[in-house]
């Protein structure tokens, strides 16, 4: 082979190699997709429940609400703390034209799919006006409650959970010492989840209430209570 044959060979051999090369770096490399993580954070959706449910909120969850009724209205603050809730709430009983103030907790005791059960206790002070234009029996005084109560909870859907109430206040009265009132309730309602983290609640319950001034003049009658309630997850 002539030395003008070899030169051309060289040539042509570079030329190909070059065009490979270029080829190969104008096509864009395909993009390696990382797995993210999954973290609690991302899996934790569930914003069901603000009122009532759940029978505990989540931990670090917390919530508001707000509630109209009948014999009372009421206000509350809900903070979930790792299987446990604390609760602030206010009460204006309107029939009595009375307020009461308490902190309460909540512990979760049971849990079996869509069941829980939470035993509840609270603490407060009772101011009575001692109204009568819608209950004859009532007295005015200062009291103190405690409340231990239940909570029950039944997951029925994604967006609906059955709750069912016991509540077992006890008021002692601090300005007259033979003050007395406790009611025992039952029942339960619904509390359904409306999407932008909110919720609503409609629940009554019936029992009995036992109630005397002072001793010796004691009464007991029918006790009931219904409210409809909006309540908001914060976090």
């Amino acid at each position: 082979m002539t030395r003008p044959a070899l030169s051309c060979s060289l040539v042509f051999t570079l030329l190909l190699v070059s065009f490979e090369s270029a080829a190969q770096e104008s096509v864009p490399p395909v993009p390696v997709r990382e797995e993210q993580p999954v973290t609690a954070a991302a899996e934790d959706q569930d914003r069901l429940g603000a009122v009532v449910a759940p029978v505990t909120l989540p931990d670090g969850a917390t919530a508001l609400y707000g509630y109209v009724g009948a014999p009372e209205l009421g206000v509350g603050f809900r903070q979930g703390i790792a299987g446990f809730e604390l609760e602030a709430r206010g009460r204006l009983q309107w029939f009595q034209l009375s307020a009461a103030l308490e902190l309460a907790a909540r512990v979760k005791v049971y849990e079996s799919g869509p069941l829980a059960l939470a035993p509840t206790l609270g603490a407060g002070v009772v101011l009575n006006s001692g109204a009568t234009y819608m209950d004859d029996d009532n007295f005015s005084g200062v009291l103190l409650r405690v409340s231990p109560g239940l909570v029950v909870g039944y997951r029925l859907a994604d967006t609906v959970s059955l709750v069912g109430l016991v509540d077992l206040p006890i008021d002692f009265g601090l300005t007259r010492d033979k003050a007395r009132r406790f009611q025992a309730l039952g029942g339960g309602g619904v509390e359904v989840y409306l999407g932008s983290n909110l919720s609503v609640l409609a629940a009554g319950q019936a029992g009995l209430e036992t109630f005397r001034e002072r001793v010796g003049a004691g009464e007991t009658r029918f006790g009931w209570a219904a409210r409809l309630g909006l309540g908001a997850r914060l976090f």
